[in-house]
């Protein structure tokens, strides 16, 4: 989750950008990297989609057969190694209702939102942050999916097993100058 949070966090900045800025890197004090932010913010994007993904399918979610727009309920697991939430004893498949229930805006945004995670992941990660643009309707749909995708996570796993959640959020502070 805190990967997610990153990935939040530089899709947030990414966002306010007429124009990209520089970056520098500092290890100990000595910078070590300079170039544009994106050298950083892509990265930490493309991270967080792959995280979504995976707690998505991990709670038993998955894109909907040819449709870039819905999502789906996994019927069974395709392989006997492959984890999932309801495979632990109490547990059970976060059901497609449920997940949009949990979004306070339109059931359509919070579905449009999930799926653009597994399109992203599994089609156009390659050149997604191309299309990053300030005001692109899928960074608002990536901006709800990542603080939506914790928050299905602690809904259902952690609250359901009685176990507090790790703090996964980040927050920037101004540089000092």
């Amino acid at each position: 989750m805190k990967a997610i949070s990153i990935g939040h966090l530089a899709l947030r900045h990414h966002m306010s950008w007429d124009e990209v800025p520089s970056m520098q890197i500092l290890f100990n004090g000595s910078q070590v990297i300079e170039g544009k932010a994106t050298g950083f913010t892509n990265a930490a994007i493309e991270s967080a989609i792959i995280h979504c993904r995976a707690i998505l399918e991990f709670l038993g979610l998955q894109a909907a057969k040819a449709s870039t727009t819905e999502i789906a309920e996994r019927s069974a697991r395709n392989r006997a190694d492959d984890w999932g939430v309801e495979k632990i004893a109490g547990l059970s498949i976060l059901t497609k209702a449920k997940a949009l229930s949990a979004y306070p805006g339109q059931p359509s945004e919070a579905e449009a939102a999930l799926a653009l995670i597994f399109h992203s992941a599994n089609k156009g990660l390659a050149h997604t942050t191309d299309s990053f643009k300030r005001h692109s309707g899928d960074v608002r749909l990536l901006e709800i999916a990542f603080r939506g995708v914790p928050t299905l996570l602690v809904n259902g796993f952690y609250a359901p097993l009685g176990i507090n959640p790790p703090n996964y959020e980040l927050t920037s502070r101004p540089s000092v100058s």
